[in-house]
């Protein structure tokens, strides 16, 4: 079973992903006096803390993309072999659908990064996969987690979700791997996207496990 937010959620978030790809795309001037400003400001912090920014370098990766991949395949074979067939179908959707979203991306649109940052990587930035990666693993985490927790662990989940997907966030603009947008982009993708992957798999139809099916009245014996 799995928990399935409100439809305008995800709507709402597609909306507003879809107008800031147009901002950055067209280079809008508020959105990039705001980028600079942050990342400057990241620059100069980062520059006096060397040994955060060690930190940051290795914390980072926990949402990187094989990590994130390796996490989602071992989550989809362990709900498949429970005989959990919603459960593992929504764990591969996302762990499929969100790196190849924000890959295409990365490849249709020209998106630099910052210059002269923490960590060198070359490909384009928008919207940012660390960012995506993590905000869709906190929120798939909460929708797998719902249905068996009581208040105070649905509020416990959401704000260690919350926490998660924001701490990489943060670090890929401090490390100076993306500019703010970027990773605005990347929560905006994963909320638009892992809930609507989450109702399509709730209104799938159920298939019968095999080795399940009751015997056939018909077929049985007689004394």
């Amino acid at each position: 079973m799995l928990a399935r937010m409100h439809r305008a959620v995800p709507l709402l978030a597609l909306a507003a992903f879809v107008l800031l790809l147009a901002l950055v795309g067209a280079g809008w001037g508020p959105v990039q006096r705001l980028d600079g400003a942050v990342s400057e400001a990241a620059r100069r912090y980062g520059r006096a803390h060397p040994g955060l920014v060690d930190v940051l370098r290795i914390a980072t990766d926990v949402a990187a993309t094989g990590a994130y991949l390796a996490a989602g395949t071992v989550l989809t074979v362990v709900h498949a072999l429970r005989r959990r067939p919603r459960r593992a179908a929504f764990c591969a959707a996302v762990t499929v659908t969100i790196p190849v979203l924000w890959g295409l991306l990365h490849w249709l649109m020209y998106r630099p990064r910052p210059t002269d940052g923490f960590v060198v990587v070359t490909s384009n930035g928008f919207p940012s996969g660390h960012a995506s990666n993590a905000a869709a693993a906190a929120l798939a985490a909460v929708l797998l987690l719902w249905p068996r927790l009581r208040r105070a662990g649905r509020v416990a989940a959401v704000l260690v979700a919350a926490a998660f997907a924001l701490f990489v966030a943060v670090t890929r603009v401090a490390l100076l791997a993306h500019w703010p947008s970027d990773v605005v982009g990347g929560g905006l993708l994963a909320l638009a996207v892992v809930p609507l992957l989450g109702g399509a798999v709730a209104r799938a139809p159920r298939r019968p496990l095999r080795g399940r099916r009751k015997p056939d009245a018909s077929r049985r014996r007689t004394s």
